[in-house]
């Protein structure tokens, strides 16, 4: 194909015979140039900064055996040649090789990465826990089941009246949409909730709502943990605190909790039947470092100040229209959607008049921030070329 037209599909996973790697040998990645220009340079090397390690390196551990089952599944059904297992991502073993000098930064680390550093050569392990606002870490309480949700509704209404928000994390998107309603019809609140399902540009918008004050409450199960700074909320509820598991986890409690940290009155409500140990480790945690910012406040007279976080311009404008994508060229094929366009019906000169039509359509699209539909012009300009 290469030699008739050119171009083949898929050709990266033939990628080892263009790059005379042996079966089974890394490929190569942006690090062989980072690397090269600290040679070039005569420097020792280069500083790599995993953000979030907690989450990003067992990421990275993954990696490697999702693409291989993965390319398993293509190769044996002969969709694939067996070089597409050489294109790959790096192993765990690799990535850290070829990372000579790392800066793990996290809130909650786990024992891995702090292991990592006591054992490398330079042991380093920093915490930065004063903040500059003098923000201590939220008051956590732990609240009974029975009654839970009659509870909580009426801390929700005391920070509304004070024209605070409130964040409440829930187990499962069913709980979360359940329980928005619930606090819509009989309460009357104004209440949203997030969750995966919902479209990633419309997430930033809820949360920019809710700081605007279009809503009091947003119920959510664990997309409202890392990187997340709401100065607004005062009160993070987390139902089901005492289920072990993904969600109740020590790093995810103490995550979650943090949501409540940026808030001069900040509080946290566990509402469980017992304590677990997830629980324990959290909270000791937690209460370690708001007393660490404390006696710092005390010690040289600092007044905890809430932070001021500016609200972006919104990501949705829901003011602009786009042209839906049916035009001329495809009711005189019968194509009804864009997605029908079959590139054999049209003869090449057809075929770049339909081109230029449907970028100037995609470049509306991308303009209006319509990014979904710019998208499906733009796969179907590939196609037509």
């Amino acid at each position: 194909m290469l030699e008739e037209v050119g171009y083949v599909s898929g050709v990266e996973n033939y990628s080892r015979y263009f790059d005379g790697r042996i079966l089974g040998a890394a490929p190569f990645s942006l690090f062989e140039y980072f690397h090269y220009n600290a040679k070039k340079f005569n420097k020792p090397g280069f500083l790599t900064v995993i953000d979030e390690s907690h989450i990003s390196l067992p990421q990275i551990r993954g990696m490697y055996n999702g693409d291989q089952a993965r390319k398993d599944n293509l190769i044996n059904f002969g969709f694939r040649l067996p070089s597409a297992k050489d294109n790959r991502p790096l192993t765990y073993t690799e990535w850290q090789s070829r990372t000579p000098i790392k800066l793990y930064c996290s809130a909650t680390p786990t024992e891995h990465e702090l292991s990592l550093s006591r054992t490398s050569k330079t042991p380093t392990v920093a915490e930065q826990l004063i903040r500059p606002t003098g923000l201590l870490d939220p008051e956590i309480r732990i609240f009974p089941t029975t009654g839970q949700i009659d509870h909580l509704t009426q801390e929700v209404i005391k920070r509304k009246e004070k024209g605070e928000r409130t964040l409440i994390l829930t187990m499962t998107k069913r709980m979360a949409e359940d329980l928005s309603d619930h606090l819509k019809e009989k309460y009357h609140l104004k209440v949203e909730y997030l969750h995966s399902d919902i479209h990633t540009m419309e997430r930033a918008d809820i949360i920019d709502k809710l700081r605007l004050g279009d809503f009091d409450c947003l119920v959510g199960i664990n997309l409202l943990r890392e990187g997340l700074d709401l100065p607004e909320v005062s009160l993070v509820a987390i139902l089901d605190a005492d289920k072990e598991g993904f969600l109740r986890t020590p790093t995810a409690l103490i995550q979650t909790m943090g949501r409540a940290a940026r808030h001069v009155h900040g509080e946290v409500y566990l509402y469980a039947d017992k304590t677990s140990d997830s629980m324990n480790i959290a909270i000791s945690e937690t209460l370690r470092r708001r007393k660490i910012q404390s006696d710092y406040n005390s010690k040289h007279g600092i007044t905890p100040q809430g932070i001021s976080k500016p609200i972006r311009e919104r990501l949705m404008k829901k003011d602009i229209s786009v042209p839906a994508p049916r035009i001329k060229e495809l009711a005189e094929h019968g194509w009804t959607e864009i997605e029908d366009v079959n590139p054999e019906a049209l003869t090449p000169q057809k075929k770049k008049i339909l081109v230029v039509k449907l970028k100037k359509m995609m470049n509306l699209a991308a303009n209006s921030w319509n990014f979904e539909l710019a998208a499906r012009y733009r796969d179907t300009i590939k196609k037509l070329q």
